[in-house]
């Protein structure tokens, strides 16, 4: 009696211990929250949007497998009245990529002391974005943000019309990945906020050091 005891209190005790092991998910799509697109929706910053980038953010996401449920948003500002700032967009983290590196614990930590980089900054594939050094050089990545992650002031666009516009002329404001630019500057080194574009379309982009590529955060 005393024996058939110890074993019934002994499993009521590893029970919960072993359905909180099951529920500890390996590092990988189900897990991640943060990425770097890994392709432009072919237009250049012509995003269609905030809408446009957070809906293209989701269909990558849930193509590398990320849970239907999880709700994505593209790290990105808009300029108008009221304006847009990017982290105000992508809910309080923690956030961590498909290999399960953690970016950031919070969105203080995120703008910080950001755990982004070219080894952390992977794709939703979990491959990684080819940096300064690389054929091509991908770096320069889409934000329309200052360091703190709001958008600039002034009427000034650092957002190529909002996301809306994919030509030749005006500009927006990017990210190195890798931290790394021309000089040792904290702006060469900022993951959202270098400097500008030379315009707006694709090729454009191209010719700084970008493909048109954006931040996805995981909201919840």
């Amino acid at each position: 009696m005393i024996v058939a005891a110890r074993f019934a209190l002994a499993a009521i005790l590893v029970a919960p211990a072993t359905r909180a092991l099951a529920q500890v998910q390996p590092p990988g799509p189900a897990t991640m929250s943060f990425f770097i697109t890994s392709a432009n929706p072919g237009r250049g910053a012509d995003l269609g949007g905030l809408a446009g980038a957070d809906a293209h953010c989701t269909a990558l996401a849930r193509a590398a497998g990320s849970p239907a449920s999880r709700t994505w948003r593209a790290y990105l500002s808009s300029g108008g009245t009221p304006a847009v700032n990017a982290r105000d967009r992508i809910g309080q983290g923690p956030w961590q990529n498909r290999a399960g590196t953690v970016i950031a614990a919070n969105l203080q930590a995120l703008h910080d002391n950001s755990g982004v980089n070219r080894q952390a900054g992977l794709t939703e594939k979990g491959d990684e974005v080819p940096g300064r050094g690389s054929q091509p050089n991908n770096h320069d990545i889409l934000t329309g943000s200052q360091r703190d992650g709001t958008a600039f002031a002034g009427g000034d666009d650092r957002t190529c019309r909002n996301w809306t516009f994919g030509g030749a002329e005006g500009s927006a404001f990017v990210g190195h990945h890798d931290r790394m630019g021309l000089d040792d500057s904290e702006a060469a080194k900022s993951w959202n906020s270098s400097h500008a574009s030379r315009g707006c379309g694709l090729d454009n982009l191209r010719a700084t050091g970008g493909a048109g590529l954006f931040y996805c955060f995981a909201v919840d």
